[in-house]
């Protein structure tokens, strides 16, 4: 299994918790000679704890706590019992986020002068303070978030929740509404781009994370 590959409807419940690491945490978590070579195995195919094992060459107990320090840093999902993926997503927000922090302004640079006003508004340091209640303001942060959401890729709820996470807490509130306000489309448990200020073609279907085509139904 490869490291983007499609994700498990069945989860473990601790994917849902979790946190979206900054660049910070991703230095610190790869800084570690074991988990490093972990990480490593993962982007290059390994899966399960034999198999980091056998690229590593790290005794079980070190190739098992590498692994799990991973997961627990929001790197890497652990997938039905023993599989492991790594979150790719993580860091294009620890990089988006770091970029914000340079500047408030950054995140909202390439936005109409309106759009731009809300935004600043209601997102400091890449975070949102709150969601808007305005309709007309909130779907402007709407459609910024919905940025995040590579076009033609699925997405589980977990990885969903980890993306929108990094922007608020409550994040079945904003899954909600970028699926009610057509930005997100969703369908057997996975999420897809369905609109936004750049849209997807007609005609291209969504991938899954594994690469190939997956058809809509």
């Amino acid at each position: 299994m490869g490291p983007e590959a499609d994700i498990d409807e069945n989860i473990d419940s601790d994917s849902d918790d979790l946190a979206a690491p900054d660049a910070a945490a991703i230095a610190g978590l790869l800084a570690d000679d074991d988990r490093r070579q972990a990480f490593a195995a993962l982007v290059l195919g390994a899966s399960s704890i034999d198999e980091v094992r056998t690229a590593t060459g790290l005794p079980v107990r070190a190739a098992a706590t590498a692994l799990q320090r991973l997961v627990d840093g929001g790197l890497v999902e652990r997938t039905g019992l023993s599989d492991h993926v790594v979150l790719g997503a993580a860091f294009r927000r620890a990089a988006r986020a770091a970029a914000a922090a340079r500047t408030r302004s950054e995140a909202t640079s390439d936005a109409p002068t309106d759009d731009a006003r809300v935004l600043r508004t209601y997102l400091r340091n890449g975070r949102l303070t709150h969601i808007p209640v305005n309709k007309t303001k909130r779907r402007v942060v709407l459609d910024r978030l919905a940025q995040d959401f590579e076009i033609g890729v699925h997405f589980s709820e977990p990885q969903v929740n980890a993306i929108l996470r990094a922007y608020h807490d409550d994040v079945a509130a904003l899954r909600r509404y970028l699926v009610d306000e057509g930005f997100l489309d969703r369908a057997a448990g996975r999420y897809w781009r369905a609109g936004g200020s750049t849209l997807p073609p007609a005609d291209r279907e969504p991938i899954s994370r594994g690469g190939g085509p997956e058809r809509r139904r």
